[in-house]
């Protein structure tokens, strides 16, 4: 027979009615990606500076902080709040404004089709789906009021950025340090060929791209060196709001050195034809990354907001 235990109460009229439970109200979330709106206690403290600051510009005080100060203390991101110095700023200088670039690879080349090797060539040219892909990208971008768009002047990557410019009155710049990659031999070559022909050189180029070279001269090294040169052009441009339109490759170079990441991700990070990335930039030449490789405006009529 098993044991018994006596399980003992309080006594009678030592109990208290239970206060009915109330759940806790739910916290604000942060919204990380295009938000207008930071935490109330942030928000409130920073408008609280703007106010001081306008009363005092105002008012004439000598009390004024100068240029660093201030803009140490007013949010310049136009998105998450103050992230002061995560990232390396890609221009050591302050600009003149926060920037908001939109970066967007060419259209369907002739070599994309034939599966050859592109790089710097501009014998591959934009096809005609390329053509209506490009018209794709005008489309969904046409409500985005842009400042100035860069291209590199290649030709598939230059007819891609004149179709989605078409009826603007901004300037259209080719920057050459928007180029693709010097590619060498395999140039022009398919990559059934290349691989069969140059085994050890293609396999390098495929799998350890960081370290492939020809002659003791690395392309994806040097890709590096132009992407952080078109940075530094593009964001010290007048206007808030850029276009960037370039090639695969470069656009990963883009792409990796506003994150920080070096030469040995260049293949962690891939743009489709006509795809869409979006970085966002503070006065101190800082990146967030917004969005990356967006395509819906490739399979519908949908039509970009921000």
């Amino acid at each position: 027979m098993g044991s018994a235990s006596l399980v003992v109460g309080p006594p009678p009229g030592s109990l208290r009615p239970r206060k009915p439970h109330r759940r806790p109200r739910p916290r604000p979330l942060l919204s990380l990606s295009g938000c207008s709106s930071s935490h109330p206690d942030a928000s409130s403290r920073s408008n609280g500076k703007l106010e001081n600051l306008t009363t005092q510009i105002q008012k004439g005080s000598n009390d004024v902080p100068a240029e660093g100060q201030l803009e140490s203390q007013v949010r310049v991101t136009g998105g998450a709040y103050d992230f002061q110095r995560a990232t390396t700023s890609l221009t050591n200088e302050l600009l003149s404004s926060s920037k908001k670039v939109t970066l967007v690879r060419h259209g369907l080349s002739s070599w994309n089709e034939e599966s050859r090797v592109q790089g710097s060539s501009n014998l591959s040219i934009l096809t005609d789906t390329g053509a209506r892909q490009a018209e794709k990208c005008r489309n969904a971008l046409v409500s985005i009021s842009f400042d100035v768009c860069f291209s590199s002047p290649i030709s598939r990557a230059k007819t891609t950025a004149e179709i989605i410019w078409h009826g603007r009155e901004q300037p259209l710049v080719f920057l050459d340090s928007l180029k693709e990659a010097h590619l060498f031999f395999l140039e022009g070559m398919t990559n059934a060929d290349a691989k069969t022909k140059y085994p050890k050189l293609y396999t390098t180029w495929r799998e350890d791209p960081a370290n492939f070279h020809v002659d003791g001269i690395y392309p994806i090294r040097r890709l590096w060196v132009t992407a952080r040169e078109a940075w530094k052009e593009i964001l010290s441009t007048p206007g808030e709001n850029v276009l960037v339109v370039t090639h695969k490759s470069i656009l990963r170079a883009l792409i990796c050195t506003a994150l920080g990441l070096g030469p040995e991700r260049f293949r962690a990070i891939d743009v489709n034809n006509g795809g869409i990335s979006i970085f966002t930039f503070n006065r101190r030449g800082e990146a967030m990354l917004q969005c990356l490789n967006m395509t819906a405006h490739m399979y519908s009529n949908h039509m970009y907001q921000y």
